[in-house]
């Protein structure tokens, strides 16, 4: 079941806002798309993205996939821990397994954003 009070990229990210900070990492459906994670890249901090700029790439046994900014701003923390500890994503993607701060520059971008009632009936649709 995906938090309420995120919101959902069609790309599978999720964004929990706390202020002037979206706290993005994927969803616990693509984490299980993937299926066993062997590798994540995430960028530096002070790296500016645009909405649906790439902000870098999750590895598995099956695929790779980018991994894609919900909101513009400027990116403030990075999870440096994460790719030492694949298994948070998995295991905890909503909490343990976030991956980007980012300082937004466009809070309207929020507006695009899917709620999470509406996240499942799009992800109901890639299931079948």
């Amino acid at each position: 079941m995906n938090p309420e009070d995120l919101k959902y990229a069609q790309t599978h990210e999720w964004v929990k806002i706390e202020g002037e900070l979206a706290i993005i990492g994927i969803t616990e459906y693509a984490a299980h798309q993937l299926g066993d994670i062997v590798f994540l890249e995430l960028p530096k901090t002070g790296k500016k993205l645009a909405k649906g700029d790439a902000f870098g790439v999750v590895e598995s046994v099956k695929s790779a996939s980018d991994l894609y900014s919900p909101v513009s701003g400027e990116i403030k923390e990075v999870n440096e821990g994460l790719p030492e500890n694949l298994k948070a994503i998995s295991d905890s993607p909503f909490k343990d397994g976030w991956m980007i701060k980012v300082k937004m520059g466009n809070p309207d971008d929020l507006k695009d954003l899917l709620s999470a009632k509406d996240y499942e009936k799009s992800i109901q649709g890639e299931e079948k």
